[in-house]
């Protein structure tokens, strides 16, 4: 049980509350970990049983970038919306990041902004599973993500890449899976997508799902933002979809033709669609909340 009432405890924004269906009780505090109970922690649910609950979640500039020029990361999230981002992470038992953002930001994909619990509660908040679609395995061994997992300060990160049964690189490949092994990375394979060449998200979903992770929150970067919102109501496949909830955060500047955007190659007819739950303003930015239809 949590230490505290759970309501005398600080708290995820209303926002997130409602989109997820969640709640505070004297007995049940959501962002709160409780070893007693570490596989039933209330966290929002899907229908489907083949995969997790999906938030798609990103900040943007008002001409919809994500990032500079060649992916430079842009401090685009204020502290107020950091800190409700921050707060979403606690709801989910896992927290999704592409490579790309592996690489170019070095994230630590933790709780660090949230408010401190009383020195009297027993527990912490609760961490996400940190998760790196990363094909090829190019994440490095001394990334923030494991240098944390090595002090004690975090969750132990998954990779997951693309399985090498019948890869001619695959001498190269179980070298750079032994050294991510050893600095405390778990190795999770799946098959390629033979229509794509590419990690099918819905088996990554599958694998996630199949290894406990009943939802599962997605960052970014933009390639892994078009893959979820294109692998949504895919045209060949008509029950595939893929995000549960989408939320946006708008900061309010101007990134300029240089940066990165993730709506180019996304055709309207594929697009999921969603209801608008809520709209509210976290300092100078506006987070939007929508649920899929």
């Amino acid at each position: 049980m949590v230490g505290l009432a759970g309501c005398d405890l600080p708290h995820p924004p209303s926002i997130l509350l409602d989109l997820y269906g969640l709640s505070i009780t004297p007995e049940s505090h959501p962002s709160v970990f409780d070893p007693s109970r570490e596989d039933a922690l209330p966290t929002a649910q899907t229908h489907h049983i083949s995969r997790p609950y999906v938030t798609l979640t990103f900040a943007q500039s008002l001409d919809a970038k994500i990032a500079g020029a060649g992916g430079k990361q842009l401090a685009l999230s204020g502290k107020e919306s950091l800190v409700m981002t921050h707060w979403m992470r606690t709801l989910h038992d896992g927290i999704l990041v592409g490579i790309g953002t592996a690489l170019n930001d070095n994230p630590q994909l933790n709780t660090r902004h949230l408010p401190p619990l009383p020195s009297d509660n027993p527990h912490g908040y609760r961490l996400p599973r940190p998760v790196i679609l990363d094909t090829h395995l190019r994440l490095p061994p001394k990334c923030k993500l494991l240098k944390n997992y090595q002090a004690g300060n975090g969750r132990r990160p998954w990779v997951i890449c693309a399985s090498q049964s019948n890869s001619a690189n695959s001498e190269a490949f179980a070298a750079r899976a032994t050294a991510l092994q050893s600095a405390g990375a778990r190795i999770v394979e799946v098959d390629i997508d033979a229509n794509t060449g590419s990690i099918a998200i819905s088996a990554v979903l599958a694998a996630l799902r199949q290894r406990g992770i009943r939802s599962l929150m997605v960052e970014g970067g933009a390639r892994v933002i078009r893959s979820f919102l294109s692998a949504t109501h895919a045209p060949t496949k008509p029950s595939s979809e893929v995000v549960d909830a989408l939320v946006i955060t708008v900061a309010p500047t101007l990134v300029g033709s240089a940066g990165v955007g993730y709506g180019a190659e996304l055709h309207a007819d594929t697009l999921p669609t969603f209801q608008h739950v809520r709209t509210e303003v976290f300092g100078p930015d506006a987070v939007m909340a929508l649920r899929a239809l």
